[in-house]
């Protein structure tokens, strides 16, 4: 079987700018590089943080999010990609400093099998942290 590694996400935006101000003052990404994909007609930026990377289109002429692209239990009844997933050391802590940064938090799932949030960034993209429980 070939060997492979994970890459980066991706995620359409309405504004490229906006969305690398969000991504970088809210999650800490920087920006890694900005090109124009003509076949796409997009703006796009891939930012870095560490060895994530993660892709953010403007599309031209794109149509905005669905209302139920927003909601993580809707956004499952459709199939498709849903969403990318970061793990955080303490839910708690990252909750914190999501609420004091006034980021839109979609989702909490506080459960005997995991913890973990949803937020939605300033387009309404749905974007997973977890925090595995130990053992």
């Amino acid at each position: 079987m070939a060997d492979f590694t994970f890459h980066h996400g991706g995620v359409s935006v309405p504004s490229l700018d906006e969305a690398l101000d969000w991504y970088g003052n809210v999650l800490g990404f920087e920006l890694e590089k900005r090109f124009y994909i003509e076949a796409a007609r997009s703006h796009t930026a891939m930012v870095k943080k560490g060895p994530l990377r993660f892709e953010i289109f403007e599309v031209e002429g794109a149509a905005p999010l669905p209302e139920d692209r927003r909601h993580p239990p809707s956004d499952l009844k459709t199939h498709g990609n849903k969403h990318v997933a970061f793990r955080v050391a303490d839910l708690e802590a990252f909750l914190t400093e999501m609420e004091a940064k006034e980021v839109d938090i979609a989702f909490v799932v506080r459960e005997s099998f995991g913890k973990g949030c949803f937020i939605r960034d300033c387009a309404g993209n749905l974007i997973e942290f977890v925090e595995e429980p130990n053992g």
